[in-house]
C-alpha cells in the first residue's frame, strides 16, 4: 500500500495535508496548579477560560477556510476530558521525516491519538528525539536553508515549565539535518507573567510568503540574535507588534500558500498591513483558543507542503 505523502521544507508553500486540533470533548477548566502556561493560568484565576463550546466553533470555521483551499484535514482520534487542541507540541514535520515531539510527559497520550495517521507514513521516516532532547513544533521554524529553533538557555531550565525545547533537542535536529543552517533563538519565559513569556518561537515570530516575517523584538532575550534575524530579512521586510499583540498572539498566524493566510479576525493592524502587502487574508475567530495561549500555528500539524 502507498504511503502518506510527507514534506515540509518551509512554513508557506502551498499545503496539502494537515493534522487540526480538536476542541470537542475538552474536559473540565483545569486547576491553577496544573496549568502549563502563565496566560491560561490568569484565565483560570479570572474565570475567563474558554468554554468547550466555543472552542469548537472557532475550530470549526478554521477548518472551513482550508477545505475551501482544498486542504486534506485529518483529527487525532478523540480522547475523552483532553486538551487536543495544540497539534503542532506533539510533533513536526522537516523536509521528508516526522518528529514526535518530546512533550511534557502526562500529554503522552495525544501522540497516541494521531497513531492512526502515522501508521500511514514509512517507518523510517518517523524519528523520535532521545529522552533527554526535549523539543517541540512551536519552537521549529522553516525558512530557505534555515531551521530556526527557539529555546531557553537559561540556568534555571528545568524550573520553567514554560521552557520546551532544550541544546540536546537543538544537538538532535542538527544530527538529522547537517546540510541545514540551525540558527537558536533564547526566549524569554515566565510562569506568571504572559506579557513576558514567548512560549515558543512562533509566539513571537514568523515568516509570511516568501521574504517578509511577523516579530516582536522583545521575545527574544539576547538583542543581538534578534538583530541578526532582522539583518537575514532586512528590516523593511518584518512587521514588528507589541508586547500587547504577541499577548494577543499575533505572529501566530497560518500560512495556506505564499500568497493566502488565516489571521484572527481582531488582529486590525497586522491584517491591514498584511493586504497591504497583497496578501489575501482568511479570517476566523479564534479568541477564545488564544486565551490557552496558542492561535492557528500552534493548532496545526503540516505533513505535504507542494514545494519540492
Amino acid at each position: 500500500m502507498q504511503k502518506r505523502k510527507l514534506f515540509i521544507s518551509d512554513e508557506c508553500s502551498p499545503l496539502r495535508t494537515v493534522i487540526l486540533g480538536t476542541a470537542a470533548s475538552n474536559g473540565p477548566t483545569p486547576l491553577a496548579e496544573e496549568a502549563y502556561d502563565p496566560k491560561s493560568l490568569a484565565h483560570i484565576l479570572a474565570g475567563t477560560y474558554p468554554l468547550e463550546e466555543a472552542m469548537i466553533s472557532e475550530i470549526a470555521a478554521f477548518e472551513a477556510i482550508l477545505k475551501k483551499y482544498r486542504v486534506e484535514v485529518l483529527k487525532p482520534r478523540l480522547l475523552k476530558d483532553t486538551n487536543q487542541l495544540f497539534t503542532r507540541d506533539i510533533g513536526f514535520t522537516i523536509e521528508d521525516k516526522f518528529i514526535i515531539g518530546n512533550i511534557l510527559p502526562d500529554r503522552e497520550a495525544e501522540i497516541e491519538a494521531i497513531r492512526w495517521i502515522l501508521t500511514d507514513i514509512d517507518p523510517k521516516q518517523i524519528h523520535r528525539p532521545p529522552v533527554e532532547a526535549h523539543i517541540e513544533g512551536g519552537d521549529v521554524i522553516l525558512w530557505k536553508d534555515y531551521i530556526f529553533i527557539g529555546t531557553y538557555q537559561g540556568p534555571d531550565y528545568a524550573a520553567h515549565i514554560t521552557a520546551r525545547t532544550n541544546q540536546a533537542g537543538i544537538d538532535f535536529i542538527k544530527t538529522l539535518f547537517p546540510h541545514k543552517k540551525i540558527v537558536t533563538f533564547d526566549l524569554i519565559k515566565s510562569r506568571v507573567d504572559p506579557y513576558c513569556n514567548a512560549l515558543h518561537l512562533d509566539c513571537c515570530f514568523q515568516p509570511v510568503g516568501t521574504h517578509q516575517a511577523i516579530a516582536y523584538p522583545g521575545g527574544f532575550r539576547n538583542p543581538q540574535e534578534y538583530a541578526e534575524l532582522a539583518a537575514l530579512f532586512g528590516e523593511n521586510n518584518i512587521f514588528e507588534i507589541t508586547a500587547a499583540e504577541m499577548y494577543a498572539m499575533n505572529s501566530n498566524i497560518f500560512s495556506i500558500s505564499p500568497q493566502v493566510i488565516v489571521s484572527e479576525e481582531n488582529f486590525h493592524r497586522l491584517n491591514d498591513w498584511l493586504r497591504e502587502q497583497q496578501y489575501t487574508v482568511e479570517t476566523v475567530p479564534y479568541s477564545e483558543i488564544a486565551k490557552q495561549e496558542g492561535l492557528l500555528r500552534c493548532t496545526t500539524l503540516p505533513l505535504w507542503r507542494a514545494n519540492e
